[in-house]
């Protein structure tokens, strides 16, 4: 049986522990409107240039038109390497 101290510690506990994560949540969520932002897509002609290594500033409608011509190769096309097989290594 439990005594009358453990039930109270415990129940303390509990109380305490769902109020930190309350005020945890609270100060570590984002504000409802920034979410709902982020729900909403964002057409492609209002995002900025992309500053790609190489090549330089593209925009998003440059990219997307060279993907559509220029689709990635499917997975086992020719010219690709095969896959490795995994054999057991033992001692």
């Amino acid at each position: 049986m439990l005594n009358r101290t453990g039930v109270i510690f415990c129940s303390v506990s509990l109380v305490v522990t769902a109020v930190v994560c309350a005020a945890g949540f609270s100060l570590a969520a984002l504000p409802r409107d920034t979410v709902a932002a982020a729900k909403q897509p964002a057409p492609p002609e209002t995002l900025p240039e992309l500053d790609l290594p190489g090549f330089g500033k593209v925009t998003v409608i440059d990219l997307m038109g060279y993907y559509i011509d220029n689709p990635p190769a499917p997975v086992g096309a020719a010219g690709t390497a095969p896959a490795a097989t995994k054999r057991f290594g033992g001692c």
